[in-house]
């Protein structure tokens, strides 16, 4: 028996048999040619990707047939990047640069471009590299005449264990016949975990290595709830996990019926309870979880790409696709381009900061590059025709950037005007409060916008002076440490007193351990992970006020934020000594 420890990147429990997918490494051939061979190079790379395109199209008929639309949506990146004009254009050159044959240059350009992303800290971008690889793979193949076996074909329930599962994979696979995913590689913002939770298979990704362990035929144990996966587990340990795999099935019955349920306190306090969103095809699952609309939906996915920043219409088209969904389902708040600093733009102008997380990002970065801002700030406001738009700020400061931030959005309200082109005059406009002067001063920002989301990530390592991603220092990282919870009740009491809704989209809103001392604060909505919404909404709905505004009472006379956690971990392990806290 070994057990791997990965990310859990669609929760429940599934025991099953292992089926190795080991992708062939194809050898790419490198020979020199001359110039006037170029041309029929190109030729065969024009003729090669024709066929791919040919091989997309059907499996986007197949998804199609069965009614696959969030899985087909995914493939028209792939589509887009066999006639992306740049990348041709860098095939083109690349050839007459080096006069190798196609096979090879077309590798080494394209592990130009996965270069370039990996620079960038964004697991987003990072996770594009997969659909990089996949069409180069698909052109390489039909280049070197290499056919592949697909997931499609598979007869027998298994759990698929593999370096790293292409999306074109993922969309044609037999579902019923696929009970789990394991991978080498691969995070939560991947296309494959999207799908996978879309389609409710347990999968752990990250785990490395257990390509060079697993076998086919072997007994597997995947727990997408913890992140682990078990090989060949002995008696003892397949026992215990049926068990757990029974009584997951009847979590999920029972969370099923809490997403039909309003999120209301057990004396009558209604509590939003939103999702968060990277991307226009989770809204499925938004609606399927019974959230009360996005409380955040980040905008960084247009920008961080290869091709560069997508234009205002593209843009539009895809704000509307999300708003139009949400329309009678509580709307869509859309945080405006967080990126620069530590987040690189491919192929843009970037500085040289010794302390990125403190520089030039978010609305410092649009604020100096109105260019972009505008385009975005246009596609917003003719999306917000299709349904109820929000617009926040990310990373305000102070009252001057805010203001910056306003009188910009006006101009291009009266731009819009000018041109005759429609949008929503009463659009509401809030800020997300993750700086801790932003906290401090929330009196005065209350007056000039709509409504508050807190952004815990950042302002928990604002406040404590904690970098989240140093594992050496990630135990100061805490959500109840005494600072903290003081200024998020600042910034509550501040909101209300000024007649103004906060929410809160960090992680800290999805944590239920955390979720009665939040209602007790006062907050007003809460932002998360849908996939954790359910959970939430059972404990708010088996509370009262009055019991969360006593522990908040305690809560706030402690000095540590040990004391805090014990406290409150005892609370709720008390009363809900049936619910996973």
């Amino acid at each position: 028996m070994k057990i791997f420890k990965g990310i859990s990147a669609s929760a429940g429990i599934t025991i099953g048999k292992v089926f190795l997918y080991l992708d062939d490494n194809l050898k790419v051939p490198k020979y020199r040619i001359s110039s006037e061979e170029i041309s029929s190079e190109m030729d065969r790379f024009r003729l090669a990707t024709k066929k791919v395109e040919e091989d997309l199209i059907k499996i986007q008929s197949h998804a199609s047939k069965h009614q696959l639309e969030e899985e087909s949506r995914f493939l028209d990146s792939h589509m887009l990047m066999l006639t992306d004009p740049e990348f041709i254009k860098q095939i083109e050159e690349n050839l007459r640069s080096f006069n190798r044959n196609i096979e090879w240059v077309l590798l080494m350009t394209v592990k130009q471009f996965i270069s370039t992303l990996k620079k960038a800290d964004s697991p987003y971008l990072v996770e594009r590299t997969v659909d990089l690889y996949d069409v180069t793979q698909r052109i390489h193949r039909h280049l070197l005449f290499r056919e592949k076996i697909s997931l499609a074909d598979i007869e027998h329930e298994v759990v698929v264990v593999t370096h790293n599962l292409m999306p074109s994979d993922t969309a044609t696979m037999n579902r019923k016949m696929v009970k789990g995913l394991v991978l080498n590689a691969g995070g939560k913002t991947s296309h494959t975990a999207i799908l996978a939770r879309a389609f409710g298979i347990p999968s752990v990704l990250g785990l490395t290595d257990i390509t060079d362990e697993a076998r086919s035929g072997d007994a597997i144990i995947v727990d997408g709830n913890s992140g682990t996966v078990i090989l060949n587990p002995d008696n003892d340990t397949l026992i215990e996990y049926n068990k757990r795999a029974q009584k997951w099935l009847q979590h999920e019955k029972h969370l099923n019926k809490i997403n039909k349920l309003s999120s209301v306190t057990l004396d009558g306090q209604r509590v939003l309870l939103s999702a968060n969103i990277e991307m226009p095809e989770e809204v499925e699952q938004v609606l399927s979880h019974g959230a009360d609309g996005i409380g955040l939906f980040r905008s960084e996915f247009l920008f961080l790409k290869p091709s560069g920043f997508s234009s205002e219409d593209d843009q539009y088209a895809a704000y509307s696709e999300v708003v139009s969904k949400m329309k009678d389902n509580g709307g869509v708040t859309i945080r405006t381009l967080d990126v620069g600093g530590d987040k690189i733009i491919p192929d843009f102008e970037t500085i040289d900061e010794k302390n990125p997380l403190l520089g030039w990002r978010a609305i410092r970065f649009c604020l100096n590059r109105k260019d972009t801002f505008k385009v975005q700030m246009r596609a917003l406001r003719r999306a917000s025709m299709n349904g109820v738009l929000r617009i926040m700020f990310p990373m305000i400061s102070g009252v001057e950037e805010l203001e910056d931030a306003l009188d910009f959005l006006e101009e291009t309200k009266e731009e819009l005007r000018n041109e005759g082109i429609p949008f929503d005059e009463n659009i509401r406009v809030g800020i997300m409060i993750e700086v801790p002067s932003a906290a401090i001063t929330s009196d005065i920002l209350a007056k000039k916008v709509d409504f508050f989301s807190i952004g815990t990530n950042d302002l928990i390592q604002y406040t404590v002076a904690v970098d989240r991603g140093n594992e050496n220092i990630a135990y100061l990282y805490k959500y109840f440490h005494p600072g903290v919870l003081r200024l998020i009740k600042t910034v509550i009491d501040h909101a209300h007193d000024a007649g103004i809704p906060v929410a809160m989209c960090g992680e800290m809103a999805g944590d239920p351990l955390a979720s009665v001392v939040l209602l007790g604060m006062g907050l007003d909505a809460f932002s998360m992970s849908s996939s954790v919404l359910p959970s939430v909404k059972e404990i708010l709905r088996s509370v009262r006020m009055d019991e969360a505004e006593k522990l908040v009472a305690e809560v706030m006379k402690m000095s540590s934020f040990q004391k805090i956690e014990d406290y409150v971990s005892g609370w709720m392990n008390e009363r809900f000594d049936d619910i996973s806290v």
